[in-house]
């Protein structure tokens, strides 16, 4: 997802060293819950430089003192709230705070932000505690955080864009917390996430320095809530996946032992959006029928999606792979019996087709579907329509299932973190950092890797190593079938490649859903999504 926004603040009396972390200091009561907050008598590196600082100096010159620099002493504000989740109240703490990340030899290298949800009086040590990301890479967790599983929600209009403020914030009644506690943590770049002293963003912009920071945070957050003891889940979305898969491995080598992961709207195997190969186009077709299939464009349309798609994805990974596999010397008279049946399955004409040469990208995809009616669709969501400035453009300029939800996600977070978690700093909350001086390196470092590293990323690699070493870790894929991000076909084929044994296979489910890639957009979707969840969560802890 791309998205800006602002969040500043004027004191950070609330905010303070986690050192003990039991400490606290009483707050008056608010219509956000009550407050409570611990405090560095000294003050600490607070990250609040600016405003009153500035008294002092000479005319309006800046100093380093006036520069909103992220605490390398962690931070923390806590709040107490309550939820009912399925007819239970939950009291619960939120504490919205930094985790400080050091190398090897124990320089702090950054700061990196999360927002914890724990239960009251629930037997903590015990108890599950997920980790959840978004992905990008350089998104904040900002969407998980604010539309899926925890204890409040954003309401949109989905799969129409949303109105204007006020926007809905509502308690959810959805929200996993009846069987995880749950920890949101922003990557670094991203958020309130930020490289500290001299370690420059760049060191962190790469697959596996990435893995390397979140191994970091999720061990120091284990260490200063003291949470060894749990059963733990890592749960990201998006690009999110590729770190949860890697995660799966890098963590388990140094001693972090998961009981499962869940990975909703995957993308592990960047390897084959490499010119030359077919598979990504085979990947797309069952998303492009239950994209046409959502839109009314199949003729004598099915009643039920399901079994449609499973007649999708047998004609797309067979005749239709081995049609592609010809190349250049595909008979005119299989192009066109193939080109027909394309038409048939995602509603495009036979003609665009075959002047696609049977290749049908996503932008080209987005733009032809609803051409004759004025509309583009959504990238994230094919549910969603927008418009172009006219109606002859090869892609679509924009993706109106990312500009219909942006605003109100925005809104909600930058309102939340201040009013209700009680979190102030001057620095600007990114929900992403899509910078085009930053390039994120892609190669890989993975197990059993002989010669150098991948020079595209494969993490169902990782994926399969931790599996394999940990025959007990539970895999949960969470796929919407009309999310054309990431297609729901190229996840089943990266999980059934990764020469797993039927006893480990066994430790895999899917789950599909009526909604695209942010699943929990659609109200009746998170609603299957959490009884999924919950059985899940049952079973990765029943200890079989």
């Amino acid at each position: 997802m791309r998205a800006s926004g602002l969040i500043s603040g004027v004191c950070l009396a609330a905010l303070v060293a986690i050192a003990p972390l039991s400490a606290t200091l009483a707050q008056p009561a608010s219509p956000h819950g009550d407050k409570a907050a611990s405090a560095d008598d000294k003050g600490g590196d607070r990250g609040d430089k600016g405003g009153d600082h500035a008294k002092g100096h000479d005319g309006d010159r800046i100093s380093p003192d006036d520069i909103a620099t992220a605490p390398v002493h962690e931070i923390a504000s806590r709040t107490h709230h309550t939820v009912t989740v399925a007819g239970q109240a939950i009291a619960y703490t939120a504490t919205a705070g930094t985790l400080t990340i050091r190398d090897d030899e124990g320089k702090p290298i950054g700061s990196m932000f999360y927002v914890a949800y724990t239960a009251d009086h629930a037997g903590a040590t015990h108890r599950p505690v997920t980790f959840f990301y978004n992905g990008g890479p350089g998104s904040s967790s900002m969407w998980l955080h604010m539309g899926s599983l925890g204890p409040m929600r954003i309401h949109t209009d989905s799969p129409q864009a949303t109105r204007n403020a006020p926007f809905a914030f509502e308690p959810n009644e959805y929200s996993l917390l009846d069987k995880t506690d749950m920890v949101f943590i922003d990557a670094m770049g991203t958020g309130f996430s930020r490289p500290l002293g001299d370690t420059k963003l760049e060191k962190f912009w790469g697959v596996d320095p990435d893995l390397d920071a979140f191994t970091r945070a999720i061990k120091r957050y284990l260490t200063s809530a003291n949470r060894w003891a749990s059963p733990k889940f890592l749960f990201g979305e998006s690009y999110g996946t590729t770190r949860t898969a890697g995660l799966t491995y890098m963590l388990q080598e140094q001693g972090v032992q998961l009981n499962g992961a869940t990975i909703l709207s995957s993308v592990l195997n960047y390897g084959r959006q490499q010119p030359g190969y077919d598979e990504s186009y085979v990947g797309y077709v069952p998303s492009y029928a239950a994209t046409a299939w959502y839109h009314n464009l199949i003729p004598n349309r099915p009643a039920d999606l399901t079994p449609f798609l499973a007649e999708v994805r047998q004609w797309a990974e067979g005749p239709y792979l081995a049609a592609l596999a010809k190349g250049d010397a595909i008979s005119p008279q299989e192009a066109d019996a193939v080109a027909k049946q394309l038409s048939a399955y995602t509603g495009l004409s036979v003609e665009f087709i075959k002047q696609c040469h049977l290749r049908v990208d996503l932008g080209r995809f987005r733009a032809e579907l609803l051409r004759r009616q004025g509309l583009v669709i959504g990238r994230y969501d094919s549910r969603f329509t927008g418009y172009d400035p006219d109606e002859a453009g090869e892609s679509p300029d924009h993706d109106p299932s990312d500009s219909g939800i942006t605003g109100a996600f925005v809104s909600a977070f930058n309102s939340y973190v201040t009013n209700d978690l009680d979190f102030h700093t001057d620095m600007v909350y990114r929900p992403t950092n899509y910078n085009r001086e930053l390039h994120w390196d892609f190669t890989h470092a993975a197990p059993g890797q002989r010669f150098g590293k991948q020079a595209s990323v494969d993490v169902a690699v990782d994926l399969a190593a931790a599996m394999r070493e940990n025959p007990h870790l539970k895999l949960f894929s969470a796929n919407g079938w009309y999310d054309l991000a990431t297609p729901f076909f190229n996840t089943e084929y990266d999980i059934a490649h990764m020469g797993l044994p039927e006893s480990i296979r066994s430790n895999i489910r899917f789950a599909y859903y009526p909604s695209g890639h942010m699943v929990y957009l659609n109200p009746e979707a998170l609603k299957s999504l959490k009884a999924d969840l919950s059985r899940f969560y049952d079973d990765a802890t029943s200890g079989s």
